[in-house]
């Protein structure tokens, strides 16, 4: 019985030892709200460990990338770009954001001691410069959805999040970041294709910062113990926010709807139609102003198929623009001038006839949300083929 109890004392011992062996830190999810500039839309995600034991306040940032990368530029647009984790004093990252006017809101976790110290030496192990990289990708592998598997690797257990009332898609999510910007939110809808329109799940929608830090406020640990304790244990606002999105353009509104990207669209789709009715004035084919929309639809189309097949940018791969902007288009630029020199009929304006006019009828049903600037587009290609049309009926060609 005193050999029992004695190696009981010992192994208490030897838990108080443990106990006393691990750092006292504080773990906070830091998120950052949305800047002015088209890269700061979308806020940040970090994580700021005070370890008081060892007297550091450390901030890990996944969001970093170095632009003297080889091939830098022609890696971004592959989707091959790499970023960096790395550790900075906490003193430094609030002035960028209290520069540009962001708030800054910290939650700090209730982790065990042990739970914070392992976090901490996997955030250290992957600042090595052996770890330090990793493939990033907007919705998928980006600084937010680190920094969430890192907190999910250290718990002891399993985290619980709250599940949101109203799904979205991942388009309808970067629409809010970028309803204020909205020549930001045309280049998103110009390059995502239909795969970005089907409903999320909870956990895909933590891609965005601030859904990350709604999922962490209503968490709930499952530990392995069987005990149930809040992801969240405090929320601080570190910055207060001073402006909103909507501040960011102080132009006039009239300048505002004018230069939108759908008043940009429908005036073009105006002057196309003027060019329609010029040419029938003249009765006289205005073929330059063929080789420019050519070209101009061709050249998007091969930057659409380049992304469809070569890029690992997300979503890029099933982009139905390919069908209103299909590269053909280069190929018809000889054809078309031959056909106007020689005042002859050719077949290709029968064909972008057909599926401009297949497009724009049937573009509501397919799964893919084009934004406001595709149609009017579309329809002002159209006007090509419908002014060629009229000619070739009126010289019986």
């Amino acid at each position: 019985m005193k050999r029992f109890l004695l190696f009981l004392y010992l192994i208490i011992c030897a838990f108080r030892l443990s106990a006393q062996a691990l750092d006292s830190i504080r773990v906070s999810l830091i998120t950052c709200s949305p800047g002015k500039e088209v890269y700061q839309l979308y806020g940040h995600t970090a994580l700021r460990c005070e370890n008081y034991t060892r007297q550091q306040d450390v901030v890990f940032n996944y969001g970093i990338f170095s632009f003297r990368q080889p091939h830098f530029v022609w890696r971004f647009v592959r989707g091959k770009c790499d970023y960096m984790v790395m550790g900075v004093d906490w003193k430094y990252f609030p002035l960028d954001y209290e520069e540009r006017g962001s708030g800054i809101v910290a939650q700090e976790l209730n982790l065990t001691r042990l739970e914070a110290n392992l976090l901490y030496a996997n955030l250290m192990e992957n600042c090595r410069p052996e770890n330090c990289e990793y493939r990033y990708n907007f919705l998928y592998n980006n600084c937010t959805t680190k920094v969430r598997d890192m907190i999910e690797n250290a718990v002891r257990g399993r985290i619980a999040y709250p599940q949101m009332e109203e799904k979205k898609t991942y388009r309808q999510i970067l629409h809010e970041y970028t309803a204020e910007n909205l020549w930001a939110a045309e280049g998103n809808d110009f390059l995502l294709g239909g795969s970005v329109d089907t409903i999320l799940s909870d956990r895909a929608a933590m891609f965005a910062p601030e859904y990350m830090q709604w999922f962490a406020d209503g968490a709930q640990i499952y530990g392995d113990d069987g005990s149930l304790r809040p992801l969240v244990k405090s929320t601080e606002n570190i910055l207060q926010k001073k402006f909103s999105l909507a501040d960011t353009d102080s132009s006039p509104s009239y300048k505002k709807y004018l230069y939108a990207p759908l008043s940009v669209a429908c005036l073009f789709l105006l002057f196309c139609v003027l060019v329609v009715f010029l040419e029938k004035a003249i009765r006289r084919m205005v073929w330059i102003w063929d080789v420019v929309l050519l070209l101009a639809q061709g050249l998007v189309g091969m930057v659409l198929l380049f992304m469809f097949l070569f890029s690992e940018h997300p979503a890029v791969d099933s982009n139905w623009l390919l069908w209103p902007f299909s590269p053909l288009a280069l190929f018809a630029v000889p054809v078309v001038v031959l056909a106007a020199v020689r005042r002859k009929r050719t077949w290709w304006h029968s064909f972008q006839l057909a599926y401009l006019t297949f497009f724009i009828i049937f573009s509501h049903w397919i799964p893919q949300d084009f934004g406001q600037i595709v149609v009017p587009l579309a329809l002002a290609l159209l006007t090509r083929p419908v002014s060629y049309q009229i000619y070739y009926k009126r010289n019986r060609l």
